[in-house]
């Protein structure tokens, strides 16, 4: 915020994050390489997949996988840090996720496998590589949480996440950019994207031996309490009451995101097949698609900490349904659009308003927490959520097989009744009310 009441100042959130302490900083830093390498690299995989033979059940699949996984590997990465510590297990998954972009690579080097009479596709050498580059994504996402809520007023939330978010979702941005850069100067997509995948490789290395040999935990008490599912079933059953309406309808609404989410890339390069011309530029879909992204991610930028400080005069629930609006319709306004490049243009940036309301949404989730469980109620509300999730890009992969415009529109109707739930249900954090 602004020095002034009142006034937001778009520079707070880089101001604050370089006041942090040395060893916040560096994980930070950690952070933002991570984030820049995987935007470089997910949001492309199901083209990856589909260009190597993939059909669209199978990156329905993957994409339930990713969902798994991301339901299921913060405990065990905690387990790991309790027995060997932060910094140890930091460098552990950063050298893990690093492998996991290397094996990305390898996939249409190695080809088909021959194992008998069985031949195992290359595909599937890119589902062992989502095993493994999502492993540093295992550590700290109730810590972040956590630290937020013990730093800044409870009226004050969302402001305090609009600033980290803003700084993490920079690397939102230049990583599709730097992205559709390296594919835009490629004769095609999968020289392109390999091409790609060796940056990711050397950010997650760089990344992951400037936090082992910089990052202090010696004060660090993050991943010394953790009890096992013990502990997990006891904070599912203290979850405060006001979350509840929230994750329902959260649930819904991402369950509808991830139905279709994988299939943004192949909407815009294969369904619609819109590359750009104009500017000076002229661009493929796969390349013009990297743009998109760093479109929606401007809009998201810009709006976060304008937003976040609206929430503390209209309250957080207003801008929460916002966001899941945004959500809940975009994939009908994709698969219904025109192939025409700034029809788009347009709507990705419309997408990008959806993380205007994030954080607000993560304000709402760990204000009504005790000062001192915001990380175990982040964490248990995240893992009903996405344990929710798991299987809703693979029924989308059916869908989008039998008909796209289907499987969009199926999606954005479960949104919407998510969004109604919201709005009939849902209650605000009293610090904003």
């Amino acid at each position: 915020m602004g020095a002034e009441e009142g006034t937001v100042d778009p520079l707070e959130p880089f101001r604050q994050f370089l006041s942090l302490r040395r060893d916040v900083l560096v994980l930070s830093l950690a952070m933002f390489a991570f984030s820049l390498a995987f935007q470089m690299t997910s949001r492309y995989v199901p083209e990856y997949l589909r260009v190597l033979g993939a059909g669209a059940g199978v990156i329905g699949l993957y994409g339930s996988v990713g969902n798994l996984i991301s339901a299921l590997y913060p405990y065990p990465g905690g387990a790991v840090s309790d027995r060997v510590g932060s910094r140890l297990s930091l460098t552990l998954f950063g050298v893990v996720t690093t492998l996991g972009f290397g094996v990305w690579y390898l996939a249409p080097l190695v080809g088909d496998i021959a194992l008998g009479a069985l031949v195992v596709p290359g595909w599937s050498l890119v589902f062992l590589g989502l095993f493994l580059t999502q492993a540093w994504k295992s550590f700290g996402l109730g810590a972040t949480f956590a630290v937020v809520k013990q730093s800044v007023a409870p009226e004050h939330l969302a402001s305090g996440f609009a600033s980290t978010e803003t700084f993490r979702r920079v690397g939102f941005l230049v990583g599709p950019l730097l992205a559709a850069a390296l594919l835009a100067t490629t004769a095609g997509f999968t020289g392109g994207f390999q091409r790609i995948l060796l940056v990711a490789v050397a950010f997650g290395a760089v990344a992951t031996v400037a936090q082992h040999v910089l990052y202090d935990a010696s004060e660090d008490s993050i991943g010394k309490a953790f009890e096992g599912l013990a502990q997990v079933r006891a904070d599912l059953l203290g979850m405060p009451a006001t979350l509840r309406p929230l994750l329902v309808a959260d649930t819904l609404v991402r369950f509808a995101n991830g139905m279709v989410y994988v299939f943004f890339v192949i909407v815009v390069t294969d369904f619609l097949s819109v590359g750009f011309r104009g500017l000076g530029l002229s661009l493929r879909p796969d390349a013009f698609f990297g743009v998109l992204l760093g479109v929606e991610m401007v809009v998201a930028l810009v709006s976060m900490a304008p937003v976040a400080k609206l929430a503390e005069r209209t309250g957080l629930k207003p801008v929460v349904a916002l966001g899941f609006a945004v959500y809940a319709v975009f994939p009908l306004l994709l698969i219904a659009a025109p192939a025409d490049q700034w029809v788009l243009v347009a709507l990705f940036a419309f997408s990008g308003l959806r993380f205007a309301g994030l954080p607000a949404h993560k304000a709402l989730i760990v204000g009504p927490a005790e000062r001192d469980a915001g990380g175990r109620v982040t964490g248990t509300y995240y893992l009903v959520r996405n344990a929710v999730v798991i299987p809703s890009a693979a029924a989308g992969g059916v869908l989008y097989a039998m008909d796209p415009t289907v499987a969009f529109g199926v999606a954005s109707a479960v949104g919407l009744v998510g969004v109604g739930y919201f709005l009939a249900f849902g209650r605000e954090f009293e610090a904003y009310a």
